[in-house]
């Protein structure tokens, strides 16, 4: 072991100490979600989510505070943080969590340094060790379930063995919908029941709590195959849980754990474990998108940069403007053989953009404390994001020196932005509506009215609602993308537009009625559909309504008096019918 000053010792334990304490904070913010599930608690469960983000932040600089106390030795001394990374390498080397806890030290160093100096000889860039390298053999997270009495026994075994401190509502019922609804799907292979004594299913031990749901997950293994089992449940408010529905399909299961959705709260004391199940049953996800789906948020941020670093290595395209319309406060690049985009706030801001840099921070700050309700995407902030220059096309490079010189640090092999937002690249609503035939254009303008309506039940108005300010995924949802305008829709004051009361005021080319700052008029709505009378006719088809300014002083109405609106990371037409069915085999396939 290499002997390293009493002063590296003593930065690495008091480092340690406060990843300890952080995580056990964390924990024990997270075990109270089941108390506020169970007695339908769902403010208490916003504000839960906020402060357990803003909880990292705030033990960081306790323990950057403490790391100063400990020591009369000068603390920017970056041999004294190499001496102290290889120290606390040491430290947890036996540690189940080191992959969190080499995140954390790297967050108190980045807070020290401002983000300089990031290099791996002061701070985890690579990991101290491989994946997987010491496996933990006697320590398991989930429970098997065989189907050796049939498949309603294995179900009403799962089902009694989630303890809620309250009943289920109707479990008989709850056990024929799961039941008919796996034979109508991925069981119907199964040649007779026989066959599904040769099932096995492994359950989570702990389960997922988010917004008005709790989530039951687990994985069906039968020839071979792996098959998500997700089972949502929800409070009726009345005493009881009842199952909505089952999700047994790879891309319903990866919507659920999707970037646009608020973190989970959910026991997991070693999350690598949990992450490693959730890639068997989501293996197209990465790593870091399932880290910050169950909170650890800052890991997540991690693995993203030891990914792109590694997907450097190994293609040879280059960094380019992205597609579509320039924004007016955002200049967007990304790499087209890697699925995000970066965005760099501009210096200055086109016309008739009034808003600051600031303010701009801190709306994508609001967004990653929101529930975004599955309609905004999720954002990762960095400082000092360091590029090869030779993989930057010279139309960016000129571009972003155009726009946002303040932010770049340029020489011969590097290119660091100071500060950047990297978020899922989607097609952008308007470009994908170039090119949708009548039925996409239809279910494109169904979801954008869809993303409007829930935004604005979760209290969020997107402000500039474009076409182009929104994006479609992979999965066909459309999502919002563009932050810089929105604000809470209580903060609103939604108008209907005045009647003109001379032919002056009919024919006037500006508004000869008073106009105020928080004033919205839903009438002008139909402007956003300019030059496509197409997705103008699918849109109000289906949400005409958000053109009246009732529709939305009612929310408004609702939001204030504490109402809570439950949004589901799946379709209403696979929920289950709440009545007992009149056999164990009903014929109905649900969610099909």
């Amino acid at each position: 072991m290499t002997n390293h000053s009493p002063t590296a010792r003593r930065i690495a334990k008091t480092i340690l100490n406060g990843f300890e304490a952080y995580f056990a904070d964390f924990q024990n913010m997270t075990l109270g979600a089941k108390a506020r599930f169970e007695t339908h608690a769902w403010s208490a469960v916003q504000e839960s989510n906020k402060e357990r983000i803003d909880l990292y932040k705030t033990k960081v600089n306790q323990v950057l505070n403490l790391v100063h106390s400990v020591t009369s030795k000068d603390t920017t001394q970056l041999e004294l943080w190499g001496q102290a990374k290889e120290t606390y390498g040491q430290l947890i080397a036996n540690n189940n969590n080191y992959e969190i806890a080499e995140t954390f030290f790297n967050s108190v160093f980045c807070s020290q340094f401002h983000h300089a100096h990031i290099h791996d000889s002061h701070l985890f860039v690579k990991s101290s060790r491989a994946p997987d390298e010491k496996p933990l053999r006697d320590y398991s997270i989930y429970i098997s379930y065989s189907g050796r009495e049939g498949l309603e026994a294995m179900i009403e075994d799962i089902l009694a063995d989630y303890q809620f401190s309250i009943d289920w509502e109707d479990t008989r019922r709850d056990i024929g919908n799961i039941c008919a609804a796996l034979r109508a799907g991925p069981l119907s292979v199964f040649e007779s029941e026989d066959d599904e004594q040769m099932l096995r299913v492994d359950m989570l031990e702990s389960v997922f709590y988010r917004n008005k749901a709790a989530y039951l997950v687990g994985r069906m293994m039968f020839r071979g195959e792996v098959i998500p089992l997700i089972l949502p449940c929800l409070n009726n408010e009345r005493g009881g849980i009842f199952v909505d529905t089952v999700i047994y399909d790879n891309d319903s299961a990866s919507i659920i754990f999707s970037f646009t959705r608020s973190y989970f709260m959910v026991d997991a004391p070693i999350p690598s474990r949990f992450v490693r199940f959730l890639s068997t049953i989501m293996p197209l996800k990465e790593k870091s998108e399932l880290y910050n789906s169950i909170g650890f948020h800052k890991h997540g941020k991690t693995e993203f940069y030891r990914h792109i670093l590694a997907h450097m290595k190994v293609s040879n395209d280059k960094f380019i403007i992205a597609p579509g319309i320039k924004g007016m406060v955002m200049s967007v690049f990304t790499l087209p053989s890697y699925p995000v985009v970066f965005k760099v706030i501009k210096d200055k801001f086109d016309n008739p953009k009034t808003v600051t840099e600031a303010i701009v921070k801190e709306k994508y700050k609001f967004v990653s404390r929101a529930d975004r309700v599955g309609r905004m995407a999720d954002t990762q902030e960095y400082t000092n994001f360091i590029f090869y220059r030779n993989r930057f096309s010279e139309e960016l490079l000129e571009e972003l020196k155009k726009v946002a010189p303040s932010k770049l640090e340029i020489d011969e092999k590097w290119v660091i932005i100071r500060h950047l937002y990297v978020e899922r690249r989607m097609e952008p609503l308007n470009l994908y509506l170039d090119t949708a035939d009548e039925a996409q254009t239809i279910a494109a303008m169904e979801e954008y009215g869809n993303a409007i309506k829930q935004l604005a039940a979760a209290n969020i108005f997107p402000g500039d609602m474009l076409l182009k300010n929104f994006g479609v995924t992979r999965h066909g949802r459309v999502v919002f993308y563009d932050y810089d305008e929105l604000c809470p829709l209580t903060e609103c004051n939604f108008r209907k537009l005045p009647e003109p009361q001379t032919a002056e005021q009919e024919l006037a080319d500006r508004p000869w009625y008073t106009v105020a700052e928080a004033d919205v008029f839903p009438e002008e709505f139909r402007l956003f559909f300019s030059g496509n009378p197409t997705a103008r006719k699918a849109f109000e088809s289906e949400h005409s309504d958000l053109y009246d300014y009732r529709y939305w002083q009612k929310l408004q109405h609702n939001i204030r008096n504490g109402r809570v609106d439950s949004t589901f990371p799946y379709r209403r037409k696979c929920r289950f019918k709440r009545r007992r069915p009149k056999t164990n085999r009903p014929p109905a396939a649900i969610g099909q």
